[in-house]
């Protein structure tokens, strides 16, 4: 999709005024963020902002959310990208595909993508959309990433797009040495984000640099909320 000055003009004062800001300053992530459109991922109604403030669609854990409470702020996935610190040769999981707009963005700095979508009527959408858009090097699966992933494969980095109540420690098991996982943790109206970088057997560093507020993915365990 071509884009017309004014939406040019919009993502710059986006980058400028929202994900500067944020102390997102790697400039690769910054020109990856003016190249990769977000309104060639979302419904045309919402294609004419290239807001961060305007989210992605995603899963929440609660079926009567609305669309805007169901999806993330640029400034989130832009920080995000720029604290895992990817590398060109490494594979990537992504747990909650959403429109695609992430997968995209993570498939520009990885050598592989998979990524999981509990809905399949947004996967399918997600997996035309990234194929429109030229995007080779994901893999959109429909599935439940709060189910324990087939024996075998490891990822370089795992990603959660949406929050959870603590780590899944299902998850970590998954990582290659060096490998991290990132996601959002805890509850409203203080959540943080967690990345987890394996160290060795069984050992692993924890950092929890910013504070934000995702929708929860769906079917990760909650902790009651209740002591008896």
């Amino acid at each position: 999709m071509n884009a017309t000055p004014d939406l040019e003009h919009l993502r710059f004062n986006m980058i400028e005024q929202q994900i500067r800001p944020w102390d997102v300053l790697d400039f690769e992530i910054l020109d990856l963020l003016a190249k990769i459109h977000r309104e060639d991922y979302v419904p045309p109604r919402t294609a004419r902002w290239p807001s961060s403030t305007w989210r992605s669609p995603s899963k929440t854990s609660r079926p009567h959310a609305s669309p805007a409470s169901a999806c993330f702020p640029r400034r989130w996935e832009a920080r995000m990208l720029q604290d895992l610190h990817i590398q060109k040769h490494e594979t990537v999981l992504e747990i909650g595909t959403g429109s695609g707009f992430m997968a995209a963005l993570l498939a520009h700095r990885a050598a592989q993508v998979l990524t999981l979508e509990i809905d399949p009527k947004l996967a399918q959408a997600a997996a035309e959309t990234l194929r429109r858009n030229g995007v080779m090097n994901v893999e959109v699966r429909n599935a439940d990433g709060a189910q324990p992933l087939p024996s075998g494969p490891t990822f370089d980095v795992i990603v959660l797009s949406g929050s959870v109540a603590r780590i899944p420690q299902g998850l970590l098991g998954s990582l290659k040495m060096g490998g991290r996982l990132a996601a959002i943790v805890g509850d409203e109206p203080m959540m943080r984000a967690h990345f987890v970088t394996r160290v060795g057997e069984g050992k692993w560093d924890t950092v929890q640099p910013w504070d934000t507020v995702a929708p929860r993915l769906l079917n990760f365990p909650v902790p009651s909320r209740f002591n008896f």
